[in-house]
């Protein structure tokens, strides 16, 4: 669970106006070290300003720097998960048409189009938790028509995927079931057949949480229209190793929590041969928080037959100082964490 960007205002983004000076571009990524399908940084800025709708570009919300994804790339990474709003993106109704300027925001103007040009995978975060102005949403044919608009804006990219929802949270758990499932099966129906699709769960689809929730249960039963086998669906989680999980802050539990926290999740997706991507993840910049994630990294790494990756939270140009920090070419995590994560990535 982490709310510290969603909760950013516009006063809070105006703070960190000036953005840092670009990064050098680098069109050559560094060999990868680990056998990870996908290893990324999450990229935040343009779902801020969350009270403000549909907000000004710029001041309410921005988009990720492309020379910063040249540089995480020269660092490894090879994927991007871009969080935006359905409500700008598509405003006033699920089924509603495109905002057209946000939307080339998302495409060819910015960020989407730019990554999986230079090799790297997109992953198309509406980090909306569950939520359409604020209330769940309880439309399933309405939350199907929003993914069918959107899946057709990247039918043919199959360096794209596609984040059914950040985060559900506080909704009945078939709902969750329901929603994922005919975002599902409206992505396949545009044609969108080769690119894989990310699923979340409830409470907020924590690894740690994953099995005694009730997720593994309830979302076992997700079926992929255009694949029979399933191994396009990657059941997507989050975990932070502050005490609630959270991820409010930047002291962890023990230098082991990370990988006791992921290991039921690893179990569960072994015993029914599923696919998982640890989508959120982060820690303090300390002795403490740097072993905690290392070893969730190397435990992920040693079961890497069900874990396809991981990403770190978070990277964008309006951060400044936040403590999980990953934008270059200075930041908190980008400085002082990076360094120890290079072995995983």
């Amino acid at each position: 669970m982490k709310l510290l960007n969603f909760l950013l205002g516009a006063a809070a983004v105006g703070s960190a106006l000036a953005a840092p000076a670009p990064a050098p571009v680098c069109d050559a990524p560094t060999k990868r070290a680990t056998k990870f399908q996908f290893v990324g940084v999450n990229q935040s800025g343009a779902e801020f300003g969350k009270d403000t709708l549909p907000g000004q570009l710029g001041k309410h919300y921005t988009w990720p720097v492309r020379s910063s994804i040249d540089a995480l790339m020269g660092k490894g990474f090879n994927t991007f998960r871009i969080a935006f709003m359905m409500e700008r993106i598509v405003p006033n109704k699920l089924d509603g048409p495109l905002d057209a300027t946000y939307a080339s925001g998302l495409t060819d103007l910015q960020i989407v189009n730019y990554v999986t040009s230079k090799g790297a995978y997109a992953i198309i975060d509406p980090h909306n938790f569950g939520r359409y102005y604020n209330n769940v949403i309880t439309d399933v044919a309405g939350f199907a028509a929003w993914w069918t608009t959107i899946a057709k804006l990247f039918v043919n990219n199959d360096k794209v995927i596609f984040d059914t929802n950040n985060e559900y949270h506080d909704m009945a758990d078939d709902l969750v079931r329901r929603l994922n499932q005919a975002a599902i099966d409206a992505i396949r129906a545009t044609g969108a057949t080769a690119q894989y699709i990310m699923v979340e769960g409830n409470s907020w689809t924590g690894a740690w949480t994953w099995v005694s929730s009730g997720n593994g249960a309830n979302l076992l039963s997700l079926r992929d229209p255009a694949d029979s086998t399933g191994e396009k669906i990657i059941y997507q989680m989050h975990q932070y190793l502050d005490s609630d999980g959270s991820g409010t802050s930047e002291t962890c539990v023990s230098r082991t929590i990370g990988a006791e926290r992921v290991r039921a999740a690893t179990e569960w997706l072994k015993q029914n041969k599923k696919k998982g991507f640890l989508g959120e993840t982060a820690g303090g910049a300390n002795t403490n928080c740097i072993a905690a994630l290392t070893g969730m990294l190397s435990y992920l790494q040693q079961n890497n037959d069900v874990w396809t990756g991981w990403a770190w939270w978070g990277g964008g140009p309006w951060w400044g100082n936040y403590m999980f920090a990953m934008e270059p070419p200075s930041s908190v995590a980008y400085d002082r964490v990076l360094p120890s994560l290079q072995p995983y990535i």
